[in-house]
């Protein structure tokens, strides 16, 4: 990285441009960036950092800068196009993440859904083990001097990963999603296959995937999973107090037993890629072990506080497979409880695409409660509602607002789970302060 120019960051929010943003401080560049004003998630690492966070201005931009477009902007945004005119070189989120990629042994995390998941769980036990820079979807990034490895999380969208070229990619899953950029499941696998083409030691996947199964590789593919055809396998899988065990086999090799304190068949697949991964690259599997038990997972997946007499779960999940892990994780964990289901859609395209397939997840929980959609920089209206959605389901499907979140209150010693990947942690934060309140007036 150059470190005689600013590198200024355009929508230093979002949630890789914030984790970018954090390894590029931490290798000792100069950092700054734009954003909305309103409150995100992410920014409070940056804020930790003392990275200033201005409102989108074209004045901003100054001579010696590197300018870094976030994936949601385009040329026409003020400060790239005054960037453009004044000559500033003009680099995109892939392209930075690319030269992060080529200084390391670089591990790439691809997949519609567990990448955020599989990346942080990776990141951690590499870095417990060995020098590790890393890159996670949830807002978080470091950089680390003179690092072994990069972890990465490699985003399909647009195909903005076909920019990369890592040494070990991990693919958890293809699925459709974005139906406002893939025209249809063939365009995501062939997306997922030009990825497979660039990366260069090994490729690391889920074995009961059937379009996994079909990427094709001079290099070797090593499938994970639970089934007999599985180079990687998890036998013997049982649920402890705290989340699950499960003895790990590299064919007929027995590497040993594993514990992880999660919940959730996707946490022993996210775990078994993780271990598989260490154990091409030689780290001794007894430390491996070690710091799966102590991974503490990423920001909004599911996340859990008490509040009063409530489990509340905050999670990312926006697609439909996502939704039935998360409410599986949440049976899994407190079978004895009623869960309650808050989802907030995530763009008018993908709630139209996949409008069965989310009613038929979200009927797994016990009551289902939906928020307006939540629209995106891309897309920001659209000839669906979550009304629409709601019809459809024969769990409830009341539409609620963040200003009466009553609703809630009917429920009682039971587990109510946030989903979405927009502003619903408002939602949540309605819901929490509501509690509070009544318990003052039953005081």
């Amino acid at each position: 990285m150059r470190m005689d120019t600013t590198y200024f960051f355009v929508g230093i929010k979002g949630t890789g441009m914030s984790a970018l943003a954090l390894i590029l401080h931490d290798k000792g560049c100069e950092v700054i960036g734009s954003d909305i004003d309103k409150y995100t998630f992410t920014q409070r690492g940056l804020e930790q950092a003392g990275i200033k966070i201005l409102p989108f201005n074209s004045e901003n931009i100054t001579e010696n800068m590197t300018i870094v477009k976030g994936n949601a902007f385009d040329d026409e945004q003020v400060e790239i196009a005054q960037a453009k005119q004044m000559g500033l070189q003009i680099c995109t989120y892939p392209e930075v993440v690319e030269m992060l990629v080529e200084e390391t042994t670089s591990i790439g995390v691809a997949g519609a859904h567990g990448k955020t998941s599989t990346t942080g769980l990776l990141a951690h036990v590499l870095s417990s083990v060995s020098p590790t820079s890393f890159l996670v979807g949830d807002g978080t990034g470091k950089g680390t001097p003179d690092a072994r490895f990069f972890a990465f999380e490699a985003d399909e969208y647009r195909r903005h990963f076909v920019a990369y070229h890592p040494d070990y990619t991990i693919m958890t899953n293809i699925d459709f999603d974005h139906p406002d950029y893939f025209t249809g499941i063939d365009d995501v696998c062939a997306a997922f296959q030009t990825l497979a083409d660039q990366t260069k030691k090994a490729i690391f996947a889920w074995g009961k995937d059937p379009h996994l199964r079909q990427i094709k590789s001079k290099l070797p593919i090593y499938f994970y999973g639970t089934d007999e055809n599985d180079d990687f396998q998890a036998k013997n899988i049982k649920r402890t107090t705290s989340g699950s065990s499960f003895d790990v086999y590299f064919k007929e090799d027995f590497l040993g037993n594993y514990e992880i304190h999660m919940f959730g068949a996707h946490n022993i697949l996210n775990s078994l890629a993780v271990i598989a991964v260490s154990y091409l690259e030689g780290l001794d599997q007894a430390e491996v072990q070690q710091h799966l038990l102590t991974f503490a997972g990423v920001k909004r997946r599911f996340t859990e506080k008490k509040v009063e007499d409530m489990i509340i779960i905050d999670d990312y999940a926006h697609h439909p497979h996502e939704i039935k892990a998360t409410l599986d994780a949440a049976r899994q964990q407190y079978p004895d409880k009623e869960i309650v289901a808050v989802f907030q859609p995530h763009t008018f395209s993908r709630t139209i695409a996949l409008m069965d397939e989310f009613a038929e997840s979200l009927n797994l929980a016990d009551k289902v409660y939906l928020t307006e959609i939540f629209s995106s920089i891309r897309e920001k209206n659209g000839s669906v509602t979550a009304a629409d959605l709601g019809q459809k389901i024969t769990k409830g499907g009341e539409v609620l607002s963040v200003d009466n979140m009553s609703p809630l209150l009917d429920f009682h010693d039971a587990v109510v789970v946030f989903m979405g990947a927009g502003d619903i942690p408002k939602y949540e934060q309605s819901y929490e302060t509501l509690l509070s309140a009544v318990k003052l007036r039953k005081n």
